[in-house]
């Protein structure tokens, strides 16, 4: 396990041998901040550092401290307002963070002084504080280190949906996806292969992430380019893929329908290009191909809620087992978020930016 550290402007890993806090006494700040924004815009002209003041929970609630809130694109097109769904203004920036309850009301009996919760989405997650009622937070385990923890929300559900939801699969069976160094896709890679199943793998630059996706259990890498329809032809001729998971759209998505078997479904749920997905009629009237979307968003609000606490907790349970590990770039203070968003927008990432709050510095 790594640690991602900022130090004199570069990212530097070093061990980590424990992120999480054997001590509960979190300092409380005076005057809660939290990275707001009043108009949707350029993340580095919109957000601002602003006092975000807290009530004293009632007896119902408690107050949770920040521990580490992850960067997503999606939060930088929620700030922009090109994202599926936005907030009304003004509103705290964030969707996945991790807090601990720092104080309990005095009918709470879910919940104690130091458990670890994820921070309510729907309030904005880049905040040191919020107070919010104890029976509708998510309790997560506190044995998980921070960094993993605070990321186990959206991009490893994501993935272990797509994996389920759309074709009945067995052992042996070929999984294709685009974006395969993504976070999504790294989650795919890691989950396939303990589900026994086999990944072909898209990249635009195999020579830079073939190495880490194979050792997280990748079965094959190629280019992402013309001859990426010849590449998986060959590989899976006899057991050819019936998923394929696009999150890049345009031609990338054509590779993925004409990789496809009989009867094959293409997932899109992102558009890294923008470019819209064009639709090779061979592979619909021939091979029957279907193309579906899919929306993490959308799923967690609709989903029963016993149906989506089970996905969390085997997102936890592969965590802790070691079958599953999210790679870190960098850990800003919650201070430091335009320095964050701005290393989250920059080419050649190595992993999530995250940002580090009072319940993780204490």
């Amino acid at each position: 396990m790594f640690y991602a550290k900022k130090l004199g402007g570069l990212s530097s890993a070093i061990p980590c041998v424990c992120l999480w806090r054997m001590s509960f006494e979190y300092p409380i700040p005076d005057e809660p901040r939290a990275v707001c924004y009043h108009a949707t815009g350029n993340p580095g002209e919109v957000l601002r550092y602003e006092a975000q003041p807290c009530a004293a929970p009632a007896d119902d609630e408690v107050l949770v401290l920040l521990e580490m809130a992850v960067v997503h694109p999606s939060d930088l097109g929620m700030i922009g307002g090109t994202y599926g769904r936005l907030r009304p203004l003004p509103a705290v920036a964030g969707r996945e963070a991790t807090g601990r309850v720092a104080r309990a009301g005095a009918a709470v009996r879910s919940l104690k002084v130091g458990d670890r919760v994820r921070m309510p989405e729907a309030a904005g997650a880049w905040r040191e504080a919020v107070v919010a009622k104890a029976g509708e937070l998510l309790r997560v385990p506190g044995d998980l280190p921070a960094e993993q923890a605070c990321m186990s929300f959206i991009n490893p559900p994501t993935a272990l949906l797509l994996l389920r939801e759309f074709v009945p699969l067995s052992g042996g069976d070929w999984v294709v996806q685009n974006a395969a160094n993504s976070a999504v896709g790294e989650c795919v890679v890691q989950l396939a292969r303990a589900a026994g199943l086999r990944t072909a793998n898209l990249v635009r630059s195999p020579e830079k992430h073939a190495g880490r996706l194979k050792a997280l259990g990748a079965d094959a890498v190629f280019a992402d380019d013309k001859d990426a329809v010849k590449a998986l032809a060959g590989l899976a001729r006899d057991n050819p893929p019936r998923l394929a998971l696009n999150s890049v759209g345009g031609l990338s998505a054509i590779t993925l329908m004409r990789a496809l078997g009989d009867d094959g479904v293409l997932v899109t749920f992102g558009g890294m290009t923008a470019d819209a997905i064009r639709f090779p009629t061979r592979e619909f009237i021939f091979k029957n191909v279907t193309c579906r979307g899919f929306w993490m968003d959308r799923w967690g609000r609709t989903a029963r809620a016993d149906a989506l606490h089970s996905v969390y907790e085997e997102i936890h349970a592969c965590l802790r087992s070691g079958k599953l590990q999210m790679a870190v770039d960098s850990v800003f203070p919650l201070a430091g978020y335009s320095e964050a968003v701005a290393r989250a927008a920059a080419y050649g990432r190595a992993g999530k930016v995250l940002l580090s709050g009072p319940a993780f510095s204490a």
